[in-house]
Formats: structure tokens, sequence, C-alpha cells
């Protein structure tokens, strides 16, 4: 009996440091983050204090299919033909078409950058006039009749003469991403009313149901490379916004059984993404979208970090093939990018979630010093963890 007594004081103790622990190693994150970006995120989120809304009605586009809270994009590798200027057009695979209208995924992700630096702000000060104006823009988006967007994405990535959408382009939803996710850390906040919390999830709510039931979020759902990927990370980040848990279950379930095992190689490489005319581009991409998935994904019930498939594969060995890459970009053995090529790497969020996990220093130290606020364009729309700090919680 006293042997069985202090085994089970024993097991308290070890549960209540585990408890303490991960907490404090939370913590001491935040303040790595906080100090690394202070100056950058305030500056970011006074800029933001002084921004009106714009929403997908503010333009339009005359070749798009859909409505004035429609939101309508182009697919960027698809260009005039120049045998037939007023045919269909043809596909360049990495050449991204400037005359393509992009206007609206434009203001998806200024809306993007404007809630995440001022929810960010918000953690770091707690003042609450930037919740205020962040519900500004939330409101605009999601509740306005003049000037919300429709809660579905039916005319993104369309080509002339092609497609008047396709559901490839539902990958431009991720830069909704911080958007809910700075929701999740300011709802509490003592100037946001409930009504409007409401309405707001209940339009995330709506978007679930049609991207897991229209056919393009089926497509989505089911290609083989980053697309698969983005589809999962955008609707688990969604489901955790307005608590759907059977939408949790399908995506952990979706990591372990179709992401992972179809796209990680042994070595720890995305071969899928090593294919593309942008390797590099896109194997850094889908591994922050892959490592975005675990971190939103693991709870204490269960951590993606450590699932292993049978031959041994982890999403850790993709972060340590890929890092030495990013540390020493001239050692990359396989072909430069078309496009962008010196404007890669930035701060990859797979560095500061891997580091959470497995604290290498090396990769924060990497982290630390790589650029955190990119500015050409390309990057920053492959990017869609801009703001570390709200995700760390």
């Amino acid at each position: 009996m006293k042997t069985n007594k202090i085994l089970q004081i024993g097991c308290w103790i070890f549960f209540a440091i585990g408890a303490v622990g991960q907490p404090q190693k939370n913590n001491d994150l935040r303040s790595v983050i906080t100090e690394t970006l202070k100056k950058s995120t305030l500056e970011q989120a006074e800029w933001a204090m002084t921004q009106s809304p714009v929403t997908v009605t503010a333009e339009q586009c005359e070749r798009s299919a859909g409505g004035l809270h429609d939101f309508y994009s182009e697919g960027d590798y698809w260009w005039q033909n120049p045998d037939d200027p007023n045919g269909p057009y043809i596909q360049r695979d990495g050449q991204s078409n400037p005359s393509n209208f992009t206007a609206h995924r434009k203001a998806m992700v200024r809306f993007s950058q404007i809630i995440g630096s001022l929810a960010s702000a918000y953690l770091m000060t707690k003042n609450e006039k930037y919740v205020k104006h962040a519900f500004v823009h939330l409101k605009a988006w999601f509740m306005d009749e003049k000037t919300y967007m429709n809660p579905s994405l039916l005319y993104t990535q369309a080509i002339k003469g092609r497609a008047t959408g396709r559901g490839i382009g539902i990958i431009d939803m991720i830069q909704m991403m911080e958007v809910a996710q700075g929701i999740r850390v300011m709802e509490n906040a003592k100037n946001v009313k409930k009504n409007d919390l409401h309405l707001i999830k209940n339009w995330f709510g709506q978007y679930l149901e049609w991207v897991t039931s229209h056919q393009y979020g089926i497509d989505e759902r089911d290609t083989k490379n980053n697309h698969a990927t983005c589809w999962v990370m955008q609707v688990a980040v969604f489901a955790k916004l307005v608590d759907n848990q059977a939408l949790i279950d399908f995506c952990k379930n979706r990591f372990k059984t179709v992401l992972l095992p179809n796209q990680l190689e042994k070595n720890g490489s995305f071969p899928l993404e090593l294919k593309r005319t942008k390797p590099y581009g896109y194997s850094l991409f889908n591994l922050d979208a892959m490592t975005t998935v675990c971190h939103v994904l693991s709870d204490e019930k269960e951590s993606l970090w450590d699932y292993t498939l049978a031959d041994g594969r982890t999403l850790k060995k993709a972060i340590e093939f890929m890092y030495p890459f990013v540390e020493d970009k001239s050692k990359w053995p396989y072909a430069k990018d078309m496009m962008y090529w010196d404007e890669w790497p930035v701060a990859q969020p797979f560095l500061l979630f891997g580091y959470q996990k497995y604290p290498v220093k090396d990769w924060l130290k990497t982290w630390k010093r790589l650029e955190h606020f990119p500015t050409t364009e390309e990057v920053v729309r492959n990017l869609p963890i801009r703001n570390p700090l709200i995700w760390i919680q």
C-alpha cells in the first residue's frame, strides 16, 4: 500500500511538471518572438490603424463570371496565345502573368496583414484600440451588406476561354488564416460584441460547409501536392475558430493517412515539389504548410509531430532535410527556381514551429536572422504565417 501511494504521488508530480513545462516553454518562445519583432510589429500595427477596409467589392474584373461580392482571381501561369490572341489562354508553368487580375487577392493579403498586425500588437500591449480597429475591417469583410465577401470561392484561378473558376484556386483562401487566428486571440477582449463574433464565425462556418462539399473543394482536397496540404491547413485553422471537432479530427486523419505518406520521401524531401519549375520555393512553401498543420492540430491528446509512418518517416525528417538549404542556399543540389530565386528564403515558419517541438537552437537562430517582413509580392503571398506571435498560444 505504501509503495503504491509513493508511485501515485510520483505520477502526480510527473504530470504536474509536464503541465507546467509546456506553458513555460511557450512563454519563453513568445518572449523571443516579441523581442525580435516588437518594433516592426508595432510599426505595422500603427500603419494598420490608419487604413480603411478594402474588400472584394472595391474592384471588379470584367472577365469575372461572378457578382460584386464574389472573390475572383486568374490562373497565375496562363497567358494570351500569340498565335491566337482572342483564343483560350495557354500555360507557361512557373511564369506569372503580370496582366492577370489580382486585385482581390491583394485585398485579401492586405486584410490578413492588417488583422495579423493588430492582433499581434494587442498581445504585446493589451491596448484594446487595436481590437476595435480590427473589427472595423472584420465587419466590412464579413457583415456589411455593401462590402461583404461571399463565403465561397467559385471564381478563383479562372482561365480565359477555359474555365470561369477552378478548385485549384481554393489555395487563395490561405490568406484568411491569420484573420481567423487573429480573431481567436482577440475574441475575449472587452470591446468585442458577442453578436459580431457570432456572425463572423458563422461566415467561416458557411465557408467550411462549402469547401468540404462543393466539387471544387473536393477536387482541391484530392490533389497530390502543396494544394492538398493547403486545403487541410486552411480547413484546420477555420475549424479551430468555429470549434468544429469533426473537421479537426478529419484533418488529423488526413495528415496521417494522405499528406505524409503520399508526399514525404524517406530522405525528407517532397518529390512532387522538386519536379516543379520553382523547386526551392515550393519545397519551402509545402514544409511551412505541413508544419503549420502539425502545430495547429497537435494537442494534449495527440501530437502529430510524433506521428511516424511504418517505414520511419516523420515530419521532423522534412525539417532536417530542408534546414541546411535555408541556412546556406548555395548548397541546394537541385535546379534553381525559374523566378524569385534570390528572394528566398525568409523567416520560414517551419523553423519556429519546428523549434517549439524540437528545441534545435540553430533553427531558432536562423529564423531570427532572416527577413521577417518581406515586400516581394510573390514571397508575401506564399508566406501566410507572417505574425508568429498569434500562433504561439
